[in-house]
């Protein structure tokens, strides 16, 4: 008989800087069906714990479903727990060679590697998820840091006691594996509130002129690229459930309406990928205008230096004629010598224009008078 979940009792729930930490008593929850109908739980804490209940269950044909919290290295933890479990090691290897989704079909095995993503600000973690599908098992493995299966788990029970008795094994791990995928999908759509919300607090921020330069560009670059991993994450589920769509694997039902769900999936999927592209553009021309705000605050202090030099050159220019008539009059050639005013008027003229003239050429050697396009 079905006994009451306890793997959430001793969960443990701490909010520091909206970090939440769960601490799990059991990492192996393992929920069955059995051919009367009636359900059975197994929970333990180590996965070599509970492969008797799984390979028993496995002899009687029953339907199970087995999720399991890794700790330590995801790969040779996978690797090791899978080999346990009956699946071989070959599948699970060609899962991880993928980055974010993959899919492979062996024929008396199958597994996908969907996209788990975990979200902190602006910093987006793609975290996988392996799901090994057999006969009659439906096997998760994921880190701690992957939450969202909690709810599934209460009403896993629930949820297989709904299949009716005559439909087939096929269609019971379908259907199982279509509620596991869109669990899933889920908790990933939530994360995209979370980079809205820090995007809202960065918009607030640009929009304050007194904050500074050096602290704009990296929270730009950090929002952009949260967005477009955020979007690749989900570009991987989608090629995942259109691998699955058409119910080709000898391990999955090809029943039409159970499929139809699977297409159900990938429609909201691709919601979530315009939703998210919609977002990036908002934010992207939110920029924008700030970026023309900065550059007008910039036009506008060019325009008072220019302003600001162009006095100091009206100026300049009226003490420096007093300045060089008097230099030039005050030379003893005017007063002692008049005799030699003409000469003298001459050679200040000429060293005046060639000095001007010499000036003009070596800027315009130097490419520092630009043409200005008519």
């Amino acid at each position: 008989m079905y006994r009451k979940n306890n793997a959430l009792r001793n969960i443990k729930v701490t909010n520091n800087s909206d970090r939440i930490i769960l601490a799990l008593e059991h990492h192996v929850f393992s929920v069955g069906l059995r051919k009367d109908g009636t359900t059975f739980h197994v929970e333990k804490r180590k996965i070599e714990d509970a492969i008797y209940s799984v390979k028993r269950a496995i002899k009687n044909k029953n339907i199970l479903w087995l999720d399991y919290v890794v700790e330590g290295n995801f790969e040779k933890e996978v690797l090791k727990s899978a080999k346990l479990l009956g699946f071989s090691e070959l599948l699970v290897k060609n899962l991880l060679k993928a980055k974010y989704g993959n899919y492979e079909d062996f024929g008396s095995e199958m597994g996908i590697l969907l996209p788990a993503m975990h979200v902190e600000g602006f910093d987006v973690k793609i975290n996988p998820l392996l799901v090994l599908i057999g006969k009659n098992i439906i096997v998760t493995m994921h880190t701690a840091e992957v939450v969202r299966f909690f709810r599934l788990r209460k009403y896993a029970a629930m949820l297989l006691r709904k299949f009716p008795n005559e439909m087939s094994n096929k269609d019971k791990i379908t259907m199982l594996l279509i509620r596991i995928m869109d669990e899933n999908n889920a908790k990933n759509f939530d994360y995209l509130r979370v980079i809205e919300d820090h995007g809202d607090e960065l918009s607030a921020k640009l929009a304050d002129p007194k904050t500074p330069r050096t602290f704009i560009g990296p929270q730009i670059h950090a929002m952009k690229h949260a967005l477009v991993t955020y979007l690749d994450g989900l570009w991987a589920t989608v090629d995942v459930l259109s691998a699955l769509r058409y119910g080709d694997a000898d391990l999955l039902t090809d029943d039409i309406k159970i499929i139809e769900r699977i297409n159900v999936l990938i429609a909201e999927v691709n919601a979530q990928i315009g939703l998210a592209e919609h977002m990036s553009e908002v934010l992207a021309s939110g920029l924008e205008v700030v970026q023309t705000i900065y550059n007008n605050q910039l036009q506008i202090l060019n325009n008072r230096l220019a302003l600001i030099v162009t006095y100091l050159t009206i100026l300049g220019t009226a003490v420096l004629v007093p300045n060089t008539l008097a230099t030039i009059l005050s030379n003893p050639a005017y007063h002692l010598t008049p005799e030699d005013a003409g000469w003298y008027s001459a050679l200040m003229i000429f060293s005046t224009v060639a000095a001007a003239l010499f000036a003009y050429w070596w800027v315009k050697k130097m490419g520092w008078l630009k043409e200005i396009p008519e």
